[in-house]
């Protein structure tokens, strides 16, 4: 499917020029049709042999206000086609309208084009001197195109009135679309929405020119950026019902579930968790030559990306102004949402005095952060996702995100994702990135560091978590580092809790459980760092007491043997060895607490679990007093050794009693 957009100033005839090729009016409003001036967006369709064959191919038609005062109505819609039907009235020639919306195409990237010279029936009518005025406005448009994507355009000479030009036009035309590629199938659809309404006993319809990937009728969606989701009731492309709405298509979506006030011009249809929206992006930009002044920092400009229109506040990155003519980095944020993905094109205006300034593309469209504006690291990967190969911009991506996988690259960048998982193969075996855990396409046993058993790299899967050697490098020497300076502040503690190292490495690991996690998976497996229950260790670490502390120890341990049922309290131990030592002994698991107060030896703690086993066998009760009496103590340490069990699941309470659990 492709799609034809207008451009052109006010009254140039390009309504009348989309009738005589389409047999469609296609302004919708009575305004218009009073005014004969197109105020919104208009849609018409023609079908044009392209190939050569009889049957031809239907191809749609998006006509745009030329007023100057409807132009952001123009810029909602002409972002989404594959070629310009660029008009131009003979009896005026070039005019203000007819430069910007040339801009507009030209900085939009719109490659493909037919110039159409209309109301060639008026030239001679009013005097124009017929052949040698429209040489004379050929010669002038030719100059104008000079250097835009325009430039080697056909002009096509036309009467919308008269139909005179318009078989020629049409063989110009299916010329000009028969060269465009096709549109890519990401299989991630998207539809920028650019008119709601409804239809009554059918609801809320949507229209835009869908992108990336198919929408299936019973589709689940989701309205971006609002997060809202619905069901595609019903598709049509050109007032035919289909199941089906293919990359290109000028499509209608039926939504059932989200009512339409609730929905409008600029939000994004698309399959759900396929897109985040942003309020920030890294932008490449271009300020027209014709700009009434350069650009400075913290600028205020209207973006204009898909059919939505945003403020925006524009920060410059690598320079202190951008001139007329000349390109630049920027970030963008954005006073409200949007949806963008790399590769996109969009439109700056300045707010007031309304002026089309310049435009540009999306680089990065979800950056960490605000940029610092001088970092020449920030401008060498904001080239790499600009111009790089598929391997440069997928490690450009994995940088950016710290670390991701392919699936996240994918959406990051706009690449293909078996593209993103070939580039991301390459990177690995080049040691550019490693490997740190997730999915892999395949169930060869691997040992740690990505390996297969046959010591060849795991395949790359999608969802693949890929780190890059910079961020490895300091999430590796945080950890241990963090893991050392505990043990040295902390020599008789097995090791930092699991929580609270995450909790110190959130900074490097931008606060990522899954990063954290398999982060410590690789450097226990590489032999850096221990796991001990919920601690962690550097590898090796073990608590040695000094000669006093192991005399204190020896000394306690002694009144546990002496009266094992009745051991001294918490506080006592505390009180003839300090807490750091308990602490020492209950994390070395010679000491076992069971309440707050009481602790037990690991050997008496073990014998008094076997003796209430044998004592409950055979679906015996025990009560807290026969506890006591069996292991001769008092009732404050048969109740703790009784309620400690039944929190651990070996017992279960049934009045006053208690047996074993099943």
């Amino acid at each position: 499917m492709r799609v034809i957009g207008t451009a052109g100033h006010v009254d140039h005839g390009k309504s009348t020029l989309v009738e005589a090729l389409t047999g469609t009016h296609p302004d919708r409003l009575k305004e218009e049709r009073e005014r004969e001036m197109t105020i919104d967006l208009g849609f018409a369709w023609m079908t044009l042999p392209l190939d050569g064959s009889a049957e031809g191919e239907e191809v749609g038609i998006v006509d745009v206000p030329g007023h100057r005062d409807f132009i952001e109505n123009m810029l909602a819609g002409i972002g989404g086609i594959d070629a310009a039907l660029f008009v131009v009235a003979a009896d005026e020639g070039i005019m203000p309208q007819t430069r910007e919306h040339l801009a507009i195409l030209d900085l939009l990237q719109i490659q493909g084009g037919v110039v159409a010279l209309t109301k060639i029936d008026l030239v001679a009518e009013n005097g124009f001197g017929g052949g040698d005025w429209l040489e004379l406005v050929e010669a002038d448009i030719r100059q104008v195109l000079k250097n835009t994507v325009l430039e080697d355009a056909p002009i096509v000479q036309v009467s919308g009135k008269t139909g005179v030009g318009i078989p020629d036009l049409q063989a110009a035309l299916s010329a000009c679309l028969a060269d465009r590629p096709p549109r890519p199938d990401l299989n991630r659809p998207r539809l920028p929405v650019d008119r709601v309404f409804t239809i009554a006993g059918f609801g809320s319809v949507v229209t835009g020119t869908l992108a990336d990937g198919s929408l299936n009728v019973g589709d689940e969606v989701e309205i971006l950026p609002k997060g809202l989701g619905g069901r595609i009731r019903g598709l049509q492309t050109h007032k035919q019902k289909e199941q089906i709405a293919v990359p290109g298509s000028r499509t209608a979506v039926n939504i059932s579930g989200v009512s339409v006030d609730k929905i409008e011009r600029g939000d994004v249809i698309a399959h759900p968790r396929d897109y985040r929206p942003t309020r920030r992006f890294d932008a490449s930009a271009r300020l027209l030559g014709d700009a009434s002044c350069s650009l400075k920092h913290n600028t205020e400009v209207k973006l204009y990306l898909g059919a939505s229109e945003v403020m925006a506040r524009l920060r410059l990155l690598g320079s202190e102004e951008l001139k007329p003519g000349h390109e630049g980095w920027i970030q963008l944020e954005l006073a409200r949402p949007v949806t963008a993905v790399r590769g996109d094109r969009f439109i700056l205006r300045r707010p007031s005095p309304g002026e089309t300034i310049g435009g540009g593309s999306v680089i990065d469209p979800h950056p960490t952060g605000r940029h610092k504006r001088f970092s020449d690291e920030i401008l060498t990967n904001l080239k790499a996702l600009s111009q790089g190969t598929p391997a440069e911009i997928v490690l450009s991506a994995v940088r950016s995100l710290g670390a991701g996988t392919p699936a996240q690259v994918a959406e990051r960048t706009n690449l293909d994702l078996d593209l993103a998982i070939a580039a991301s193969q390459e990177l690995v075996s080049g040691s550019a990135v490693l490997v740190l855990g997730g999915k892999t396409p395949s169930s060869i046993p691997q040992s740690e560091g990505g390996q297969n058993d046959q010591g060849d790299r795991a395949p790359i899967g999608r969802d693949t978590l890929l780190v890059g050697n910079e961020l490895w490098g300091q999430i590796a020497f945080k950890a241990i580092r963090e893991v050392e300076n505990y043990h040295q502040n902390y020599p008789l503690r097995v090791g930092i809790s699991r929580e609270e190292l995450k909790s110190r490495m959130s900074r490097v690991t931008q606060a990522s459980p899954q990063l954290f996690n398999y982060a410590m998976h690789k450097l226990i497996a590489d032999g850096e760092l221990e796991e001990s229950g919920p601690y962690v260790c550097r590898a090796g670490h073990e608590i040695r007491f000094n000669a006093g502390q192991e005399k204190d120890v020896n000394r306690l341990l002694k009144r546990f043997e002496e009266d094992p049922y009745a051991s001294p309290s918490v506080k006592e131990c505390q009180g003839d060895v300090g807490e750091e030592v308990v602490n020492s002994l209950i994390e070395l698991d010679r000491l076992v607490g069971v309440s707050p107060e009481v602790v037990f030896r690991r050997e008496d703690y073990d014998y008094m679990i076997v003796e209430v086993r044998q004592l409950m066998a055979g679906g015996k009760t025990l009560t807290v007093a026969q506890v006591r009496d069996h292991f001769g103590t008092s009732r404050k340490y048969a109740l703790a050794l009784m309620e400690h069990l039944d929190a651990i699941g070996v017992t279960v309470r049934e009045g006053d009693a208690r047996r074993l659990k099943k």
